[in-house]
């Protein structure tokens, strides 16, 4: 596509916070391209995870505007801001958000099978996927079986496996150890080159943060480069 697969303009959030508001986001820009990383970094509460949510579209702006992938997300109803997420935005979790009765395979199919797609189809992809990430011989593993390196490859598989416009990471490696971490960073990066996905990292690891094509810090709810 022409133009930026993640924009947004001018975007506030704020939360009540007993009698009053707290301002977590205030007026941001962001625009990231196809095949671009960009990390956010910050002190806690610095707006992070509510920048995360908005472009993810989990959560809605009080004002400002968004597009995924050509589309503009403000004025859709509930059902086509639902497809436009589970089509377009991947979400890779800190605490890795496996479905701990399903198996590597089971987790890594599961947004495939919200989409609808057929099920030879689905085959193919996720055993492509599990090769891509490394962990094909886990297949059948639940993720109380994987270590913490494993399990992280497989949230990263299944955030992917659709193809999204947009990753959304949430500290990806903030539970790992140096080696671990530094291989889930190369795999990110290369597989969303790879499909031209725009991603978006929280992170306080400067492991993560020194492989981003850009670093923007949040202060106070606001983006400084």
């Amino acid at each position: 596509m022409n133009g930026p697969v993640l924009r947004m303009e001018a975007v506030t959030k704020s939360y009540r916070v007993g009698a009053g508001r707290v301002a977590a986001l205030k007026a941001a820009d962001l625009t990231v391209a196809a095949g671009e990383l960009v990390a956010l970094t910050g002190p806690s509460g610095s707006g992070k995870s509510t920048l995360l949510n908005l472009c993810g579209l989990i959560d809605t702006p009080d004002s400002g505007r968004r597009s995924v992938a050509g589309q503009q997300v403000e004025g859709l109803d509930e059902k086509r801001l639902t497809w436009l997420r589970r089509e377009n935005v991947g979400f890779v979790f800190q605490s890795y958000n496996l479905v701990p009765v399903m198996t590597a395979f089971e987790n890594v199919e599961y947004p495939l099978l919200l989409l609808g797609m057929a099920a030879a189809e689905r085959r193919r992809r996720v055993i492509d996927w599990l090769g891509r990430v490394g962990i094909a011989e886990f297949a059948d593993r639940l993720p109380d079986a994987l270590s913490g390196g494993q399990r992280q490859r497989v949230a990263i598989a299944r955030a992917l496996v659709k193809t999204p416009a947009v990753v959304v990471a949430d500290e990806p490696t903030a539970n790992l150890d140096s080696a671990t971490a530094k291989d889930v960073v190369d795999l990110l990066h290369a597989l969303a080159r790879d499909q031209a996905s725009a991603v978006v990292v929280a992170t306080h690891d400067p492991r993560m943060a020194d492989r981003c094509d850009r670093v923007l810090r949040l202060e106070d709810g606001e983006i400084r480069p």
